[in-house]
């Protein structure tokens, strides 16, 4: 099956009972530096993920993700949590209501850019799990965007593009 296109590769999914993980590798021409500030700072995060406020930049910290756009029936997630893996311009990592544990792994490839591994650990049903990776993969286009100077403007985000993804993924048996 030929997949949608995309600016970025497509995640995967394993799970025993309601128990997903997902994840990710994503490499970008930007430095280390630059996809830091957009993984892990209360002024890259908004540009394509949630606002994050509160957001203790420590392991142990708190942290609270406002996402910015909404699901089918019009409610924003809001997702309180922690801090729970830091190390400066190499690991990010946080543990939050609704979306359990997310990964951000940076390593620099010098002139290569910069590769980014993504891990969410959560629970819930298959349907989420297609929902889940429909919408990381969304983000991720967002992230990469971003990443080029073109913040995400929320006020246009609709939910064809992850509808689309998601049948893609449904459609891979993920």
């Amino acid at each position: 099956m030929e997949r949608l296109e995309s600016p970025v590769p497509y995640g995967t999914a394993v799970f025993a009972g309601d128990t997903h993980t997902l994840r990710y590798e994503l490499r970008f021409p930007q430095g280390a530096e630059r996809v830091w500030e957009a993984v892990a700072t209360q002024e890259g995060l908004p540009g394509w993920l949630a606002v994050a406020e509160p957001f203790v930049r420590r392991e142990g910290g708190v942290i609270t993700l406002r996402w910015q756009n909404t699901d089918e029936h019009g409610k924003a997630t809001v997702a309180p949590g922690q801090v729970t893996g830091w190390g400066p311009v190499r690991l990010a990592e946080y543990t939050v209501d609704v979306h359990g544990r997310m990964r951000f792994e940076l390593r620099d490839e010098g002139s290569e850019g910069t590769r980014l591994r993504f891990t969410n650990e959560f629970t819930g049903s298959a349907a989420s799990r297609l929902d889940c990776l429909a919408g990381w993969h969304h983000h991720f286009e967002f992230l990469a965007d971003a990443l080029d100077g073109r913040p995400k403007d929320w006020s246009t985000w609709n939910l064809d593009r992850w509808r689309e993804l998601r049948a893609d993924y449904a459609a891979a048996g993920q």
